[in-house]
């Protein structure tokens, strides 16, 4: 992907900054970087195919688990911190139909623009980790009906972000999910629960609801 250029960088980040990285004791940036755990969570319920790209990787919290698993990743961020591409402005500089999947934990004031590009990036699914209450609004509302949401993967156990990339101890205060997008995904999403443990080790299934025709069955499915 071609960089941008310095003025459209600077504008971006400032841009960025202005909402979410000027109040005190805030990431700048909005950095709060995935514990892997979330991750791992996420890929016991879900499957990729082909190149999937992190294009908020950060410090490369998302990037490193999917390697981990064999996936091949393309990672990049607007905020140079160590890790994959940058300066590379996702939303600025989308290629449509570039890869197969993307996969992030985007700065959530700009979640929505996010969706809106990587549906356009990716040809199959877009997984966005998000907070539970991006489930509100109207605009929201609209976005939902007029886009493939497939799946919210709900964590059963609040997750604890990782502020400016230092581990923290306790519960988190915010409930978070993950959202799965999947291009030709017609119907309702289904609503399912996640637990940051490994819940095969714990002899634990998943269970989704799945909507159908006027009512709701609920359905286990193996982790």
């Amino acid at each position: 992907m071609s960089v941008p250029s310095t003025a459209l960088l600077c504008g971006s980040v400032r841009q960025a900054q202005s909402i979410v990285g000027t109040s005190p004791g805030r990431p700048d940036g909005d950095f709060y970087p995935t514990p892997p755990e979330a991750t791992e969570a996420l890929l016991r319920v879900e499957t990729f195919c082909g190149t999937l790209w992190e294009p908020a990787c950060g410090d490369g919290a998302i990037s490193r688990v999917l390697e981990a698993h064999g996936y091949t990743v393309r990672s990049s961020d607007l905020v140079p911190r160590g890790y994959g591409e940058t300066p590379v402005d996702f939303l600025s500089f989308p290629q449509a139909g570039s890869v197969q999947a993307v996969v992030t934990n985007p700065p959530y004031c700009l979640a929505e623009q996010f969706v809106t590009t990587a549906l356009t990036v990716a040809t199959d699914k877009v997984a966005m980790l998000l907070k539970l209450a991006f489930l509100e609004g109207v605009s929201r509302k609209t976005m939902f009906e007029t886009t493939p949401l497939a799946r919210v993967w709900v964590f059963s156990r609040r997750l604890t972000m990782m502020r400016n990339g230092e581990a923290r101890t306790g519960g988190g205060m915010i409930a978070f999910a993950w959202f799965v997008w999947e291009h030709g995904w017609e119907g309702p999403p289904r609503l399912g629960w996640i637990d940051t443990h490994n819940a095969e080790a714990h002899g634990r299934r998943s269970r989704t609801v799945q909507p159908i025709v006027g009512r709701s069955e609920v359905r286990d499915e193996s982790v």
